[in-house]
């Protein structure tokens, strides 16, 4: 979707023989944006998803502005912003009746005459097959092989459909069973820092961001990609290329000095800081 640019930010980079069109924060800041350079990486994430996607309608001028404004409201606003996620990731337990969804959107374009073929995912969409492990089997060296044997078994007909789904629609990936947990596999594989898309004859490169439905997606934060759980609802709406609205959130930084002491884990450390973000409160707030 061309982006209606109203501050001009859209620049070009050429990497060897490939130039790509990418939106400037600095551009932006030239253009009136100011502080723009001082915003957390987050907020600068957020306020090059808007500029790629202004449209007037979901995303406009004062949509901008108030991502700028973030520093002088020192993160408190109550402005609604429409956020587009690069791509979605979902597992089995969720990611089922999304695809049961998909279907029964074309079985009913079929009964109204149009192409069903038509009805897909807008957005990239990964479904990790997890959630459906049990232990029968362990302590030898076939107990993985044993115990995803007996996965498919139990599931034969979901993962049937699933394999359908996968071939039928696009932008659609399955990762299946034995692979790892979504978290992990969005990790390791599916992440990107940089993700392209072809528009009118021009290559736009942008940052990699995520939703998922799970409430561990912000592991990917770990990578530098900007993601978190949503609900199913918000996931297929993502998926069929809607925005998601969002308030403009604050930003809690959290920061770590000195050492262990000797006894204490990573464990210690981790639920000694979510202890102390929970009395803070950071629910809908990034950190």
């Amino acid at each position: 979707m061309a982006s209606n640019d109203s501050l001009k930010t859209r620049r070009e980079l050429t990497v060897g023989d490939k130039t790509y069109a990418y939106y400037s924060l600095a551009a932006a800041e030239e253009a009136g944006l100011s502080g723009v350079s001082r915003l957390p990486v987050s907020m600068k994430v957020l306020l090059e998803n808007l500029l790629r996607n202004e449209d007037g309608k979901s995303v406009g001028p004062d949509d901008l502005k108030a991502v700028a404004a973030w520093l002088e409201n020192k993160g408190q606003t109550e402005h609604e912003i429409s956020f587009r996620p690069a791509r979605v990731l979902m597992q089995d337990f969720t990611g089922v009746p999304a695809v049961v969804d998909l279907a029964a959107m074309r079985d009913a374009m079929t009964q109204l005459g149009g192409d069903p073929e038509k009805i897909n995912p807008l957005n990239p969409v990964d479904l990790v097959i997890d959630h459906s492990v049990m232990v029968d089997h362990f302590g030898t060296a076939k107990s993985f092989a044993e115990n995803v044997e007996v996965e498919y078994q139990r599931n034969l007909e979901r993962y049937r459909f699933l394999r359908w789904g996968s071939s039928a629609f696009n932008n659609f990936r399955v990762v299946p069973p034995g692979t790892g947990i979504c978290h992990q596999v969005n990790l390791e594989y599916l992440a990107q820092a940089v993700w392209t898309l072809d528009d009118a004859g021009a290559t736009i490169a942008y940052p990699d961001t995520v939703v998922g439905t799970d409430s561990h997606t912000t592991m990917i934060n770990g990578l530098a990609v900007l993601g978190w759980g949503v609900g199913g609802i918000e996931a297929e709406a993502a998926m069929l290329g809607q925005p998601i609205p969002m308030l403009i959130p604050e930003v809690i930084g959290f920061r770590l000095t000195g050492k262990l002491p000797e006894g204490a884990t990573a464990t210690d450390l981790v639920l000694t800081v979510t202890q102390m973000l929970r009395k803070k409160g950071v629910v809908g707030k990034f950190v």
